[in-house]
Formats: structure tokens, C-alpha cells, sequence
């Protein structure tokens, strides 16, 4: 099964079963996002990736020009560990690991959790690849990507459970949106997926097929 696939499953069953006001609210909140602009407006095919130097979920600081040492990298952004969508993207890239490996890739995930969090994600997925913690999304920000959730779906979001003032370190209402990019070893962004539909995720035999036209 594909990854959009199920992606869409998770998103059905929701559906099902959520009351119809709260998934107004959520829809409102999508539309929103999209109506900004704010995915047009991030970096894209052919801009320099900006530099970082972020901590990983075991203390580690790993850099863009680390992770290029060698090849290329393929770098996601995803909201966090509460987000299902996410972690089904994550584990996705886990088992495509060996493939992007096989290309020479460097793969790593960045949220804006705090490294606590992404290390329970990490072992909760047995990811094999660096997971970075974001705080206040900054690096985010840089590409474009930083946004802050409206009240009325923080509101929400507070009523799930989430507790995204202590997870996000307390930056609560500040997420990036879903994106991934193929990144060159001089920089320059060769592939790019940026939406505000949280629900879908970039497919990694799209990612794969990206690597592939590198030279």
C-alpha cells in the first residue's frame, strides 16, 4: 500500500467517527492555511538550503554542511509525535532507509519538539536516521515553513490532549508545515514538497526517483 494510501485511511476513519462541528473547525483551519500562501512562498526547487545546526533526539548537533559531507540529503519537516500523519511518514521513510542509503542519502526528520520527544519517537519507530528538535521553529522559519495555528484550533488541538506548551518546549502554537526536500552537496534544492494539507506527505518512491536524476 502506498503511503498516500494510507495516509487516507487514517484520514477516513477520523472522519467517521469525529463530530461534524470539530471537523469544521479543523477544515477551517486548512482552508486558511491554504488561502495564505504560505506554500507558494516557501523555498523551492533550485534556492539555496539554508544551513543549520540542530540537536538530535541523543545530544548529537547535526548540520546541513554534516549531512552533505558525503552526498546528498533528504531533509522532512513533520509537526510532531501526536500528529498520526506524521509518524505513518516517518515510519514510511524507515522502511525506504536501505534505499536512500543505496543512493548515497543522508535522511533526517526535524520537529519543533523538544529532543525528549523526538527520542520516544525515535525508539517507538526504531527510526535509524537523525531526528532534530526545532525549538520554536525556527529552521522552519527559514525555509519558509513556520506558521502559527489560529486560537480557535490551538483551542482544539489543547482539547486532544496534545499538550503542545510542553512538547514544543513552550513555543505551543508554532509548527512548520509537512515538506521534504532533495537537497545537493553544493546546497541547491533539487526536489521539493511543500502542502498545508497536513494529511499528505511526500511519496518516498517520489523522493527516491528525485535522488535518481541527481548527477
Amino acid at each position: 500500500m502506498s503511503l498516500s494510501a494510507e495516509l487516507r485511511a487514517v484520514y477516513d476513519a477520523f472522519a467517521e467517527k469525529a463530530p461534524a462541528d470539530l471537523r469544521e473547525v479543523m477544515a477551517r483551519g486548512g482552508r486558511e492555511l491554504a488561502a495564505s500562501g504560505l506554500a507558494e512562498r516557501a523555498l523551492g526547487v533550485g534556492d539555496e538550503a539554508p544551513a543549520f545546526g540542530l540537536p538530535s533526539a541523543t545530544g548529537e548537533t547535526v548540520t546541513l554542511d554534516g549531512l552533505l559531507a558525503d552526498g546528498p540529503a533528504v531533509l522532512t519537516f513533520y509537526r510532531g509525535a501526536w500528529c498520526p500523519y506524521c509518524n505513518l511518514a516517518l515510519r514510511s521513510l524507515q522502511q525506504h532507509r536501505e534505499d536512500f542509503t543505496w543512493r548515497g542519502a543522508r535522511l533526517v526528520a526535524v520537529s519543533p519538539q523538544i529532543p525528549d520527544e523526538s527520542l520516544t519517537l525515535t525508539e517507538k519507530h526504531n527510526l535509524a536516521f537523525p531526528v532534530l528538535s526545532d525549538l520554536g521553529s525556527k529552521t522552519a522559519e527559514r525555509y519558509g515553513l513556520a506558521f502559527d495555528l489560529s486560537d480557535e484550533l490551538g483551542a482544539l488541538y489543547d482539547t486532544f490532549g496534545f499538550d503542545l506548551q510542553r512538547v514544543n518546549g513552550g513555543h505551543s502554537r508554532t509548527l512548520p508545515l509537512p515538506a521534504t526536500y532533495v537537497i545537493d552537496r553544493d546546497r541547491t534544492i533539487r526536489w521539493a514538497f511543500v502542502d498545508t494539507d497536513y494529511t499528505v506527505r511526500a511519496e518516498p518512491a517520489d523522493i527516491l526517483a528525485a535522488l535518481d536524476t541527481l548527477g
